[in-house]
């Protein structure tokens, strides 16, 4: 069979309706949108349904109107100014004013858009260019045909709108909104529309009230109604162009006068389709399946949406600093970064194939920093929103280096990212750029302390591998700008993942302030309503195991070799869409994005060939539900590229290719000076999937990565495919794709429990596990000091390593004598090996009897002021201020009296248990005392007074049980005195208010805790 030609015209495969649906995934919203945007555009012309926080939502039945800006975000942002013809009367809310719309009056294809609005009966059409868009508004016959212009309806809310009519042919206006995902950012879009008639009538509002004849408005929901005659025998078209600035309205109307001065919109639209055909045509394909050829294209144009030009025709834009700046001719300045999703597929992409324009985007990114004089992240506007964690502008513009983006200023780029990753603007209320960097240097990781909140929870281990990405991709930077020592100190700091590896469990976690990692299962279920595990952004354990791509050997070694490691990816890749809360791949989300080409480095690829074309085949599709997430602004649409084209970035912030499978035929890529990437692969199909051969320029080639080179000057590849794997192709370890291991260290260790119970006279055994990485010990020397009150079986001992796995365990027997006091003690155990870093860790050992009070803690509601995550009393982030419980006499230790009763409080070390969370258990009160006469509880319930009932056995075998109330420590979400409620006599003391704290929203006050107990006493009766 003859190949398939190349797609002459990619554009007559772009469809932008795909994408703007569901997912399927627990993030359901795709967030693509359907209406015209040049590449690259500083405006997308697009409807927006009603209630869709990123503006147009497939499955609604309702447009609200055609906004001048749009993402595929997470979060409500965009849809400045959004424009709505209707007819007739306006009514008393044209704010509101919806238009109910069908599917099959829509047309959408690059440059063009349109629909019929069915309330009215209006046709819509529009197109656009870079800045500019042009809109035909077909009314039916009538003199009360209106636009409505709604300048203070962005989707994230406005802070500030304000509207001008100006003569019988223009409105003009501004608008000020941000806050994205609850942030600070704030951004002013301004604008003019101008018609190609003069209105009969208008009138503005303000959100509250409709103003007839009205000509200027200033309120955050600002807008104005404009009112045609399109009665009989009249032109019932009114076109209107509009035109959009982020330095002011002057700015706007000279982008309209340059890019739109006519009121052709066939033209226009031609003119920007033409663009589309000649962007897309970088990459042309051979398939013969009209459906894959239609998600790939799609899938292309989406990857060229963003970032987005941000300065107007005559180069002036609006700096970081607020200052209005001009750049130097022929430059570009882009906004709109989403760095955590971009990073590791969209720059890439972009850089390889348009380094121009990639230039230009690295080049603003060193803008951003001289203007503000920090490295922005997650860059909207000319304002860092600091979205999501990672320090991820970081990799995305070395991942422009390296795939080709040479024309910026890389010194001074190299200046601000060593300036944000080694210190940190303490200002209160300043943008940080990586929070806690100091205890990261210090440490070789970031706490999963208050320095490491995300959006959802505390995300120290996420935050740490990003940061390991991050200072990999200096790094290569600094080698490229010939600073070494940079790069050596760099380097080094790209093998922190292994500083969160606890060996005792097999995966990277979070580490607690005292250095501890939780006890207990690594992936541990969220609760209901939470968004990932803690320590993790987005996602858990089981997902977050295989983020680090600068070293997967060095990974794949800790994991205790490739046999190993491929058991657990096969357990992992049986769900490939899982969502952040279950233990396996989450394919929507960007962090599982490179997992499937673990396989690759495993020596298995023909598990990476199978598992990409599953992701590619049954997650993506020509269709509005076609992708299995949101596409963060192209991220998702460009590893679908990729996974097509049968390449994908390996590491970040290097030109490493790895490959699997192509799914088409051929596709040659232009690159830059003439050269081209061109991959054959004949017969390939969506079910040959497996390569049995491949050829780099002629010559056998059997590994699974290219030469950085490829990037550059191109080459040609040549697939032999099958429907049956070969296991044999290309398997060994030299085949597998690089790892940067400079740095590693020659051993991990750790010991569990971080803290175990024992009563006086009883033992403990403590665990130490041990991972050999890049050192050749097979045995390491375990030392460990015994407390007063406590005797080890310490004394010579050592720890064999497997010579195959490298993983090795010994055990300590700590011994409780029979007067040791009840409290804390602390064993400091050492692991050294002939070379390397020793490992030293200190655990905790708790003495107390079996069955007392102390034994039974199970949570800790204490923590530092300085350090809000050692507690967590409510189970919602709220705890006591250990400072401020000190004040008030209730120090670690000390004597205190409760209703006559005394007794000690808890001097639990910080961050560990010092509290009973009461649910049925039972307490043996002769482990305190051997004549009870008195029993009093101190406590506190949680949302709201409990009344509770406890059970007390007497030494005769009768119960007695007894009813009281427990006093909230919180109350309708705020925090309120918690209280002591002491039991024979009945007595309620306060504990002072400025104890307790809140650090994150209570769930529904509707939610109690079992605040009874079974109690069990040799008392007698009083």
């Amino acid at each position: 069979m003859r190949t398939a030609p190349l797609v002459d015209d990619p554009t007559a495969y772009v469809d932008p309706f795909v994408g703007t649906g569901l997912s399927g995934s627990s993030f359901g919203e795709i967030n693509n949108f359907p209406g015209p945007a040049a590449p690259f555009g500083m405006m997308q012309f697009s409807p927006d349904t009603q209630n869709s926080y990123a503006g147009y939502q497939y499955h609604n039945d309702r447009i609200r109107g055609f906004s001048l800006d749009h993402a595929s975000v997470g979060c409500s942002a965009f849809g400045d100014v959004p424009i709505l013809p209707v007819v007739g009367d306006i009514g008393s809310a044209p704010w509101d004013r919806t238009e109910k719309y069908t599917h099959d009056s829509e047309k959408a294809e690059p440059g063009y858009y349109a629909v019929t609005l069915a309330d009215s009966g209006v046709r819509a059409e529009l197109t656009a260019t870079t800045r500019t868009g042009l809109a035909a508004f077909t009314f039916p016959a009538t003199d009360a045909a209106q636009v409505l212009v709604k300048g203070g309806a962005s989707l994230g809310g406005n802070q500030q709108a304000d509207l001008k009519i100006v003569g019988d042919r223009q409105v003009t206006g501004s608008a000020t909104t941000g806050h994205f995902c609850g942030k600070s950012n704030e951004y002013t879009v301004h604008y003019a529309i101008t018609f190609d008639r003069p209105f009969t009538a208008h009138g503005t509002w303000d959100g509250s009230k409709v103003q007839p004849g009205s000509d200027t408005v200033d309120a955050r929901r600002a807008g104005a109604y404009l009112t045609f005659d399109t009665g009989a025998g009249k032109d019932r078209t009114v076109h209107a162009k509009v035109a959009m600035s982020y330095v002011s309205v002057a700015g706007a109307r000279a982008n309209m006068a340059a890019e739109v001065p006519g009121w052709d919109l066939g033209a226009v639209a031609k003119s920007t389709r033409d663009q589309w055909t000649e962007t897309l045509r970088k990459v042309r394909v051979a398939g013969r399946d009209p459906g894959e050829l239609k998600t790939f294209y799609t899938a292309l144009y989406h990857s060229l949406m963003h970032p987005n030009t941000f300065n107007d025709v005559d180069g002036r834009y609006i700096g970081f600093d607020d200052k209005i700046r001009t750049l130097p001719r022929g430059r570009t300045q882009y906004v709109n970064f989403s760095d955590w999703d971009t990073y590791r597929s969209l720059a890439p992409l972009q850089a390889m194939l348009w380094p121009e324009k990639a230039s230009d985007m690295a080049q603003s990114l060193v803008n951003h920093a001289e203007q503000s004089g920090w490295w922005p992240r997650w860059p909207m506007a000319n304002q860092s929103t600091g979205q999501m964690t990672g320090d991820n502008s970081v990799p995305l513009v070395a991942a422009l280096y390296a795939y080709g983006a040479r024309d910026f200023d890389v010194k001074t780029a190299l200046k601000y990212l060593v300036k944000g990753a080694t210190t940190v603007d303490t200002t209160p209320g300043a943008y940080q750029e990586r929070p806690g960097i100091q205890s990261y240097v210090e440490r070789g990781y970031l706490p999963n302390n208050d320095s490491a909140r995300g959006d959802h929870q505390r995300v120290g281990a996420s935050i740490t591998l990003e940061w390991s990405i991050d200072d990999f991709a200096i790094a290569q930077l600094a080698k490229a700008a010939g600073d070494s020592g940079t790069a050596a100190t760099f380097s080094k700091r790209a093998q922190n993942w292994q500083h969160i590896f606890n060996p005792s469990t097999g995966y990277l976690q979070p580490r607690a302030e005292d250095g501890l990692f939780p006890d207990g299962p690594a992936f541990r279920a969220p609760p209901p309503g939470q968004i990932g595990q803690s320590g993790f952004d987005e996602g858990n354990a089981a997902q977050y195991n295989w983020l680090v791509p600068q070293n997967m050997a060095g990974l794949t070694t800790a994991m205790g070799g490739r046999g190993a490691a491929a058991k657990r990816l096969d357990t992992f890749l049986t769900q490939l869409n899982a969502g952040p809360n279950e233990p396996y791949m989450w394919a929507g989300n960007e962090p599982d994005f490179a997992v499937p080409w673990a396989y690759n480095y495993l020596g298995e690829p023909w598990k990476t060939q199978e598992t990409v074309r599953k992701v590619a085949t049954t997650m993506f599709g020509p269709t509005p539900d076609g992708e299995p997430g949101n596409d963060d602004l192209g991220a998702q649409s460009a590893w679908y590229v990729w996974a097509a084209l049968g390449v994908y970035p390996a590491t970040p912030g290097t030109a490493d290719l790895t490959v699997h499978s192509p799914l088409f035929e051929r596709a040659v890529l232009d690159l830059p000076g003439s050269h081209s990437l061109d991959i054959r692969a004949p017969g390939a199909s969506a079910d040959t999937k497996y390569v049995h051969r491949l050829k780099l320029d002629g010559a056998t080639w059997e590994r699974t990565y290219l030469p950085q080179s490829t990037v550059r000057k191109g080459a040609r590849l040549d697939f032999t495919l099958s429907g049956s794997p070969d296991k044999t192709w290309a398997t060994g370890a030299k085949a597998a794709p690089p790892s940067y291991q400079e740095g590693e260290r020659a051993f991990l260790a750790n010991v569990s429990p971080s803290q175990t119970t024992v009563d006086r006279g009883k033992t403990a055994t403590l665990t130490v596990d041990a991972q050999r990485l890049s050192g050749k010990d097979r045995t390491l020397t375990v030392t460990a000091e015994a407390p007063d009150g406590l005797s080890l079986n310490a004394k010579g001992k050592s720890l064999t390593l497997d010579k195959d796995t490298g993983s090795g365990r010994v055990e300590l027997i700590a011994t409780a004598g029979p007067d040791t006091a009840d409290g804390f003690y602390g064993i400091p155990v050492t692991v050294r090996g002939r070379t390397g870093p020793a490992v030293r860790q200190t655990v905790h050992v708790q003495v107390a009897a079996e069955g007392s009070f102390g034994a039974a803690y199970n949570a800790t509601g204490i923590s530092s002021d300085t350090d809000a995550s050692q507690g967590d009393f409510d189970r919602s982030g709220g705890s006591y201020s250990r400072q401020a419980l000190a004040a008030a006499g209730l120090s670690p230790g000390a004597e205190v009296k409760v209703s006559g009763t005394a007794f000690t409080w808890p001097a639990s070390p910080p961050g560990r248990p010092d509290h009973l969370y009461a649910a049925g258990q039972t307490v043996d009160l002769t482990t305190q005392a051997q004549d009870v006469r008195r029993l009093t509880f101190v406590g506190a319930a949680i949302y709201g007074d409990v009344r509770t009932t406890a059970t007390v056995t007497f030494a005769d075998g009768s119960t007695e049980k007894t009813c009281r109330s427990v006093t909230g420590c919180c109350r309708a979400g705020a925090p309120h005195p918690s209280s002591t409620t002491a039991w024979w006599p009945e007595r309620s003391t306060a504990i002072p208010a400025g104890a307790v704290r809140r650090t994150s929203s209570p769930p529904s006050p509707s939610w109690r805790p079992r605040a009874s107990a079974s109690l069990r006493s040799r008392c007698r009766r009083t």
